[in-house]
C-alpha cells in the first residue's frame, strides 16, 4: 500500500473500506504493510501520520485487538536510512501466546499491550530495516527504497514478515529501449539481496512472507512496439 495523506476524505474513505474487510474476515492476526508513509511531499505531509494511526489504533472497528504494535520509518532527514515504510500488526484478543522476536538479544518476548515506534528505527531491536546499498539506485539517486522485517510466534509456528519496497522505472524512456528493462534486472538484484539477508546464518530459518510494494511494471518495449 503507497499511501498519500492527501486529501483527507481520501483517509477518510479508505478507512472505511479497511474497516469493512476487518468486519467482513475477522482476522486474528493482521499485517499492514505499507511504503511511501506521508506520501511523496513526506516533509509537509508527515505530521497526518501520527492523527491517522491513533484513529486506526482506537477506533471501534479495531476494539477487538488488544495487542499492536507498529513500526514507522519517519525520519526522512536521516537520508542513508529513511525508507519511509511503515507496518502495523494488530491482534486479537482470543490469539493467546503471542510472541515477537527481538534481533539483538535472539530471544522471542511476549507480546502485550499496544506500542508504537518511529524516527529511528535502526535502535528497535524487535526488527530490523534496511535500506539498499546506494551502488543499487539508478544514476545513483539515493531514494527511499528498502525493507523492514519482523519475525513472530504463534502456537509454536514462526515466521518473518518482510514489508518490500523495489525500484520504479525512474525513465520510460530508458525502460523502453531494452527488454527486458534495465530496471527490471535492478528489481531482481534488490529482491535477491532481500531474500539473501532473510535466509543467512544470523538467525534460524523460518518460513516467510514478502509483500510490499514490487514495482513491477509491464514490458515497455514489448507494449509500445
Amino acid at each position: 500500500l503507497s499511501f498519500v495523506f492527501q486529501p483527507e476524505n481520501l483517509q477518510k474513505n479508505w478507512l472505511r473500506e479497511f474497516y469493512q474487510v476487518v468486519h467482513a474476515h475477522k482476522p486474528h492476526f493482521m499485517a499492514l504493510h505499507c511504503q511511501e508513509f506521508g506520501g511523496k511531499n513526506y516533509e509537509a505531509s508527515m505530521s497526518h501520520v501520527d492523527k491517522f494511526v491513533k484513529e486506526l489504533l482506537s477506533s471501534d472497528a479495531m476494539k477487538d485487538y488488544n495487542r499492536a504494535r507498529v513500526y514507522l520509518d519517519e525520519n526522512y532527514k536521516s537520508q542513508e536510512h529513511f525508507t519511509a515504510l511503515g507496518s502495523f500488526y494488530f491482534l486479537h484478543e482470543s490469539l493467546k501466546n503471542i510472541y515477537q522476536f527481538d534481533f539483538k538479544a535472539k530471544k522471542y518476548k511476549k507480546v502485550t499491550g499496544k506500542e508504537i515506534y518511529s524516527d529511528t528505527l535502526e535502535s528497535t531491536p524487535m526488527l530490523e530495516k534496511e535500506k539498499f546499498p546506494q551502488d543499487y539506485f539508478p544514476e545513483c539517486k539515493w531514494s527511499r527504497k528498502g525493507f523492514i522485517r519482523t519475525r513472530w510466534c504463534i502456537t509454536d509456528c514462526a515466521f518473518d514478515l518482510v514489508n518490500i519496497h523495489l525500484f520504479h522505472d525512474a525513465s520510460n524512456l530508458i525502460a523502453w529501449e531494452t527488454s527486458p528493462s534495465v530496471y527490471s534486472g535492478i528489481r531482481h538484484k534488490a529482491l535477491g539481496y532481500v531474500l539473501d539477508r532473510i535466509i543467512d546464518q544470523r538467525f534460524e530459518k523460518v518460513s516467510y512472507f514478502v509483500f510490499g510494494d514490487f514495482n513491477f511494471r509491464l514490458d515497455a518495449k514489448a507494449v509500445v512496439e
